[in-house]
């Protein structure tokens, strides 16, 4: 099996994408990015798409890297230049039990996300903007639509992980790049 060079990491909001690409990131000494980054401008604006798009586009252009992230706005520049996809594809009980533990401890500790953005605890857990609301209309949508979006980038290899586990045991079994 030969090493992945150009990863793209997903799956739903609070399913580890971004700790899992920087432990990837980290193991392949390769540079990683978070799309959030790119998207969350100060005081939570959302960055123009033009501006958004060229991040993707100058970051995806190095010849190796990992990015997380579920921005459609960049699918065809990212995924079109990544060899490899690893969709984190659990349950809906894990990944909303994840997001609430690191909504709580954002909220609590008031830690910086991007940007000098943090969440709010109110916002992020009643509001119909904030996060646990987004879980609940995404999950299942992302789930069901995620097949017709990989048939349309055969080239990827795709690595669906369904537990943690399956994560951990194809994490373990990565070398490093020489």
């Amino acid at each position: 099996m030969s090493v992945p060079s150009r990863l793209i990491v997903t799956g739903t909001s609070g399913s580890g994408k971004t700790t899992f690409a920087r432990a990837i990131a980290a193991r392949l000494g390769i540079p990683h990015a978070e799309q959030d980054a790119w998207n969350h401008l100060p005081n939570w604006q959302e960055a123009p798409l033009e501006q958004f798009r060229a991040a993707v586009d100058a970051f995806s252009a190095q010849p190796t890297w990992v990015m997380d992230g579920n921005y459609t706005k960049a699918q065809d520049i990212g995924w079109a230049r990544a060899d490899t996809l690893i969709w984190l594809d659990y349950s809906a009980p894990l990944v909303f039990w994840r997001l609430l533990r690191r909504t709580l401890r954002r909220g609590l500790t008031r830690e910086e996300l991007w940007n000098g953005n943090r969440e709010s605890l109110p916002e992020a857990l009643f509001s119909r903007g904030g996060i646990m609301a987004w879980f609940f209309r995404t999950y299942w949508r992302r789930k069901r639509e995620m097949p017709e979006k990989l048939a349309q980038y055969p080239h990827l290899r795709v690595l669906r992980f369904r537990r943690p586990a399956e994560a951990a045991r194809w994490f373990a079994g990565l070398e490093r790049q020489s």
